[in-house]
Formats: C-alpha cells, structure tokens, sequence
C-alpha cells in the first residue's frame, strides 16, 4: 500500500484534502497520488449503517405490499421483489454516498477493472469455494444437509422456468456486483478510513468486520460460518489488489457452482 502524501494545494477544493490511508480503494490512491483535483471523502459508517437498514427494510415493505395485494407467497412477483430490492441498499447507496460525498464509486470505492483482475477474480472465487466447501462440511455434520434461503425459495416456488433462468443471472452477475459495492467497497474502505483515524489496523479491522457484515446480513443462521470464510476471502483479494473489481469476478465465480446445480435440477431436469 502506499504511504501518505503531503496534500497539494491545487488538487483540491478550499481548506480540505483527500486524506490517504491504509485500504483506501487503489484508484484513489494513484489520483492523489498523480495530484489529480478530488473532493474529500465525507461518506463513512453512517452511510454503512443506512446502506444495511435499506438492504433489510425496503425487501419487508416490497413484499408486504406484494402480499397485501393478493400476490401468491411463492409466485413470481414476491420472488423476484424479495430478491432485487435490497439492491436499493446494497448497490444505489453506495452509490449515491460516494458522488455527493466524494469522488464516485470508480476511485472512491475501487470499482475498476484491470489486466490482472481475471487471475485475481480465479483465484479469489476458487479460494472461496474451496474454504467454503469445508465449512460448510463441518457445519453439516452438526446441523445436517442446508441451502441457501433464495436458492430454497427458487427451488420450491411456483414460477416459470424463465425465472428460474433470471435469478441464476442475477446470483451469477447482479448480486456480486451489487453486494462487493457494498460490503468489499463501501463497507471496507470506511471502516478502513476510521480504523486510520483511530490507530486501528486497517486491513484486519475492515476485513474482518465487513466479512461478518456480509455473513450476518444474509440472515441465515445456519449459513453464517459459510458466508463468514467466502466473506474473508474477498476481503482478501479486497486488500491484495486495491479494487472490487476482482472481488467482483471472485463472487460471481462462487456463486456459479450451486446455480449450475439449481439451473440443472429445475430447468434441465425438473
């Protein structure tokens, strides 16, 4: 990582500077760096904090509301509501914090992409697959065999096989991309910035906690040592390159197996 610069003068707006710190996103680092103009980063946990109440509220509203107009439980509508709109929270957050109150997701959070992010995403997802594997083993042999709740929820709904077909889409591309902007990019970088401010280590402290952040969001008990070690795998490839670009592959790539499995057993097969 690279270490603290003196701000200059011109590269910013009046009597502010963009501070580096440890786990600050790479793009960021290189723009202050090479003395480009930035504003300075006035989002943090607060807006983690309304970043997870979004991800847990507006799903509850949506589906109530599904519910109340005579949706069935396990039809299409409250299927497809459940699973997209904690993207509000997840992603459009994110998002948003970042633009008014800094530099954009691309430098701020690091969602950037380069040459060597494809050997990162393989290795990061076929690491989380691998530790994830075991884990989940383990925890099988105490609490028996388990799935995940939207992979329970798909499986045993009454929907079209094209659902079937867009949620694989959107475990495989959308929730990666949604869920690492959140947790490896805002979640990390301002835990990491606070962890600076307060003589913490940055890495450990925003690895850690934004993996158990992820683990517990899910709200699946059973689920959670599983999601826990996937979690500190992606911190790590998170810390290593700088950018979530590569946790982003990383994740899709985890998510590919089981839904090779669903698409297998309700669209090939069933």
């Amino acid at each position: 990582m690279s270490q603290p610069v003196q701000p200059d003068d011109s590269a910013v707006g009046p009597g502010e500077f963009p501070q580096l710190y440890h786990g600050a996103a790479s793009p960021f680092v290189d723009a202050v760096e090479a003395g480009e103009s930035l504003r300075p980063q006035h989002w943090g946990l607060a807006d983690v904090l309304v970043a997870l109440l979004l991800s847990l509220l507006i799903p509850s509203v949506v589906v109530g509301l599904l519910l109340a107009a005579g949706a069935p439980k396990t039809g299409t509508a409250v299927i497809l509501g459940s699973l997209l709109s904690p993207w509000v929270g997840f992603g459009l957050w994110p998002y948003l914090a970042t633009r008014r109150k800094g530099n954009g997701p691309r430098l701020d959070l690091g969602l950037a992409f380069r040459r060597d992010d494809l050997r990162w995403g393989v290795i990061g997802g076929l690491a989380a697959l691998a530790i994830g594997s075991v884990v989940a083993l383990i925890t099988e042999h105490f609490t028996g065999p388990f799935d995940s709740a939207a992979g329970d929820a798909i499986s045993n709904a009454h929907v079209p096989r094209w659902v079937v077909v867009v949620f694989a889409i959107l475990a495989v591309i959308g929730a990666p991309f949604m869920e690492e902007l959140c947790f490896r990019g805002l979640t990390f970088a301002a835990l990491a910035k606070y962890s600076s401010q307060h003589r913490w280590p940055p890495i450990p402290v925003a690895g850690i906690v934004s993996a158990v952040l992820f683990a517990a969001v899910h709200l699946e008990p059973v689920r959670f040592p599983l999601l826990l070690s996937i979690g500190l795998v992606l911190s790590f490839v998170r810390a290593k390159t700088g950018r979530i670009g590569p946790t982003i592959m990383a994740h899709g790539i985890n998510n590919l197996i089981p839904v090779i499995g669903l698409l297998t057993g309700t669209v090939f097969i069933g």
